[in-house]
């Protein structure tokens, strides 16, 4: 006959079970809130962060990593530090195993790439810029003293010579700037001054369909640098003639327009030549969707805008065109 257990003993079994039930209670609430800090933790942090099991699958995941699922599928989870491009972005991958489970982030260097590969091709750009600066001086001046000796026949030629050098000029010049920065010495000055500017650089511009300039007659000051005003304007006007020559119809127009409210000048750059492809790459150095181009005129021409208190955006609305704004 078995043994009976006792009311005592029946009662402490019973509390026991109680007191293993609640500490079982308690232990989840604790794995609970522990899971939720965790998920806090790392929904908190900049960075797609998953957590994965032995076979692959995803056992946490923060609102980051949820929105780079198609990255994820692409990932070596076996290796610890790379890098890997992916939508037109870098990303840095890092990869820690603790226990069963792997720990995977993926930080976005998009920015930082974008702006270690401009300073190490800005250095090489000011670099070639500088050797080739002293030999192009002397092909101009040599070109200067032919021009005076040629028969009038060949003079066209000279001519032409001299407007190939005048734009490998305003690239050295601008390659320059752009690796030591845009610095502004501001003065006084008149829109006269920066039309005659820019007609004058028209001059030197080559281009092969009539182009209608249509400029500001009308004159008023600013406060500025001559300069460099004058490079932000001829900037977009060589822009336009390329685009006007790439253009199927047989001419074409360039139209400058101005505005004043206080101190704050508005001007409007519209061309007729064939719209912008990338706007995008307008404002990114070193890209260009021209075959004449370097990828620098937009980019300085806003910081050039920037140093005068303005800015520069596309316009908006039927016609083609750049809004510049200036602050005197």
């Amino acid at each position: 006959m078995p043994e009976m257990i006792s009311a005592a003993e029946l009662k402490a079994l019973i509390d026991q079970t109680y007191k293993v039930e609640e500490e079982y209670v308690a232990l989840r609430k604790s794995y609970a809130h522990l899971q939720s800090t965790v998920e806090q933790v790392i929904e908190f942090l900049p960075n797609a962060i998953w957590i994965v099991e032995e076979d692959g699958s995803i056992f946490l995941q923060n609102s980051q990593a949820k929105g780079l699922e198609a990255l994820f599928e692409i990932l070596h989870l076996d290796d610890e530090d790379y890098e890997v491009t992916f939508n037109e972005r870098s990303y840095l991958i890092k990869s820690a195993r603790h226990n069963e489970k792997r720990l995977l982030s993926a930080t976005d260097i998009t920015e930082q790439k974008r702006k270690e590969n401009l300073a190490t091709m800005g250095q090489m750009a000011a670099h070639l810029s500088h050797e080739i600066r002293n030999p192009i001086g002397s092909i101009a001046l040599l070109a200067s003293t032919l021009i005076k000796r040629v028969k009038e026949e060949n003079k066209p030629i000279v001519s032409e010579i001299q407007k190939s050098l005048y734009r490998i000029e305003r690239i050295i010049k601008a390659t320059l700037m752009f690796s030591k920065g845009v610095s502004a010495q501001k003065n006084v000055l008149s829109w006269g001054q920066i039309r005659e500017s820019l007609v004058s650089a028209i001059g030197y511009y080559s281009y092969a369909k009539p182009i209608e300039f249509a400029f500001p007659e009308e004159d008023f000051e600013l406060i500025g640098d001559l300069d460099l005003l004058s490079m932000l304007f001829s900037n977009f006007v060589f822009n336009a003639i390329d685009a006007i020559e790439l253009d199927e119809e047989e001419e074409g127009k360039i139209e400058i327009t101005h505005t004043q409210e206080g101190n704050r000048h508005t001007f409007r750059i519209y061309d007729t030549g064939i719209p912008i492809e990338n706007e995008k790459w307008l404002f990114e150095a070193f890209k260009s969707t021209k075959e004449r181009g370097n990828g620098l005129g937009l980019v300085l021409a806003k910081n050039i805008a920037e140093s005068h208190g303005g800015d520069i955006k596309v316009c908006e609305g039927a016609r083609k065109g750049f809004e510049i704004t200036l602050s005197s």
